[in-house]
């Protein structure tokens, strides 16, 4: 059983799948690991650290892919700089392992079918304490709480804790966090270790005991829908709760320092929590962090991959924040990868049990179809998408 572990060529990536710890757990345990030739560079992990951890180094991308019976990247598949895909250096009935945004693009996954590909997308994996070990979306969602909070307070032009010198008493920053998932979480408890008043938003009221029990106080907004989607997620509410939940927190946003926003909904549009009207209310040299760029931002005045002043107000659009700290995000990574293999890989043999919930619900793609109905649902809209174009 050959795992092969691929260089990521996204600009922006600086983590790789395996780290050189894991890479020798999983090689005592009777598995061979191929590494790409400085696949572990950007994180810091040399090719040596993979040699004396046991790993062979491989320095034709062709020849790595081609062979490999389970590939292990972090970004999907990617367009190569000299013409072609990704995909095309995947060898027939391989498996895959990676982020691979499936309902964000579902014709990737029809790609990979069409490629007869056994596709396990990170993303897809339940969250359930069973599955806790291989939560890859939310050990990297929580570095990227972490780090926002750190951004902001380098952006705001004030200190964060209260401050009592001989030159007088220093207010604490006011931080206010939309979204109380695993970043919203991090977010709240690195602003109180740095001494900030932290209060914090989430349409599921099921999360209100764990913010207050990081410090922080809850902003609850009673909605008559249900807010909670199937693994504890945040789901997409209606038009009108939208309406009556900016409503409540425009005067929060108002008084707020900091506003660092968390909310995302899988293969949708980030919902809009903060408007420009909001954002002309803030004191000038107020910070917001917006986690959901990627996805269309929570902020109307939000630019991906950009830090703007708008109306003087610093408006921070990170992208992949996890990468900007490649070697512990690539450390957790790697132990979710690993976990993930210890459930697929059995006697050093693939063994795809549909009947297990987590690989029934990771694998997005095997002989030749796509199996997730969300997946295929996503790729029918799109479909129809153009075709009304």
């Amino acid at each position: 059983m050959k795992i092969a572990v691929a260089k990521e060529i996204e600009v922006c990536e600086r983590r790789v799948a395996l780290n050189p710890d894991t890479v020798a757990r999983l090689i005592k345990q009777g598995l061979e690991v191929r590494i790409e030739t400085g696949a572990g560079e950007r994180a810091f992990f040399s090719d040596s650290a993979y040699e004396a951890a046991g790993a062979t180094i491989i320095g034709d991308t062709a020849k790595l892919w081609q062979e490999a019976d389970i590939l292990l990247k972090v970004s999907p598949p990617q367009e190569r700089e000299n013409g072609g895909s990704e995909i095309e250096l995947l060898r027939e009935g391989s498996v895959l392992i990676s982020f691979l945004n499936p309902l964000g693009n579902p014709v990737l996954a029809q790609e990979l079918a069409n490629r007869q590909v056994t596709a396990l997308s990170v993303e897809m994996i339940p969250r359930t304490t069973r599955a806790q070990s291989m939560d890859a979306l939310s050990s990297q969602a929580s570095l990227a709480g972490y780090k926002a909070v750190l951004i902001a307070a380098a952006a705001l032009p004030k200190y964060f804790p209260m401050l009592t010198t001989a030159a007088g008493t220093i207010a604490p920053a006011k931080v206010f966090i939309m979204g109380a998932g695993v970043a919203g979480l991090q977010a709240i408890a690195t602003a109180r270790r740095l001494g900030a008043m932290v209060e914090a938003f989430d349409i599921r009221p099921a999360v209100k005991e764990e913010v207050q029990s990081l410090g922080a106080k809850f902003v609850e907004v009673k909605l008559e829908e249900e807010t909670t989607a199937a693994g504890g997620y945040a789901k997409e509410i209606s038009e009108a709760s939208k309406q009556r939940t900016q409503e409540l927190v425009a005067e929060h946003v108002k008084n707020a320092d900091v506003v660092i926003t968390t909310a995302q909904v899988p293969g949708k549009k980030a919902p809009l929590l903060v408007t420009e009207e909001m954002v002309a209310q803030m004191k000038p040299g107020s910070v917001i962090v917006d986690l959901a760029a990627e996805q269309g931002g929570n902020c109307a005045c939000t630019e991906a991959g950009k830090d703007i002043v708008w109306n003087g107000v610093t408006i921070i659009g990170p992208i992949n924040l996890p990468s900007s700290m490649p070697v512990h995000a690539s450390q957790l990574y790697s132990k979710n990868l690993a976990s993930l293999l210890q459930l697929l890989v059995k006697d050093k043999a693939l063994q795809l049990d549909f009947a297990d919930d987590i690989i029934n619900a990771a694998c997005i793609t095997h002989a030749g179809e796509i199996r997730n109905q969300r997946v295929r649902d996503a790729l029918k809209a799109v479909t129809t998408q153009i075709g009304t174009h």
